[in-house]
Parts: structure tokens; sequence; C-alpha cells
């Protein structure tokens, strides 16, 4: 697997393979190249960023860390099926605990509900 390391400005080139000794990662130029290339090659996580539906307006969200790749469309369909009934301002909880991993779906801009 070849891929572009996102963890600092220089964007090695990588290349991490499965052995059985582990995963072997080439192409790194610091320690956060190979952490990287592993997780992305064992279990790729990524942060999900959408709306939530509020009265009469839509309000943007984000989780607070990376969830599993392979989640993100169950994740997605919970928080298409959530509604906004409160104010809130950013980094307030929306979903509490999303994904079962302590991941939490929260406020990225604030919300003040109509009267």
């Amino acid at each position: 697997m070849e891929l572009v390391c996102i963890e600092c400005p220089r964007g090695c080139l990588l290349k991490a393979e499965k052995t059985e000794s582990g995963v072997m990662v080439t192409g790194n130029f610091c320690p956060k190249g190979k952490a990287y290339a592993e997780a992305e090659l064992i279990e790729p996580r990524r942060v999900i960023t959408s709306t939530v539906r509020a009265d009469g307006a839509m309000v943007p969200v984000k989780t607070d860390r990376a969830v599993k790749k392979t989640l993100i469309f169950s994740l997605m369909r919970k928080i298409r099926g959530e509604k906004l009934l409160k104010n809130v301002q950013i980094g307030d909880i929306i979903i509490e605990n999303i994904d079962g991993e302590g991941t939490n779906v929260v406020a990225a801009a604030p919300y003040e509900k109509r009267e």
C-alpha cells in the first residue's frame, strides 16, 4: 500500500505492507510516519463531519475523535436521524458515545433555537 503521510508538513511517500512479523513501513523520515502507515493499514480511522437538523436550520457537527472507517456509513445514518431541540455552543455534545467506544458528536457552530 502506498500513501502520503499527513502527520507533518513534509508529506513523505510511504510504502506499507503486512508481514509475518507485523507491518513493514518504508519512506518515512520520522516515527510519526511509521505510526500513521501502520494505523492506516491495520485499522484506518476518520473524523466525521456532517449536519444535524434543527428548527429551520442545519447545524454543523463533527466527531470529537476519529472513528473506524468501517463504521462511517452506519454512524452517518444515526447522525442523519438526529434533530436538535435546544441551544448549543461549539463543542457541546449532540450525540454521546455514538460508536460505543466513547466518541461523541459535537456541535461545530453555535445554534439558538427560534422561539
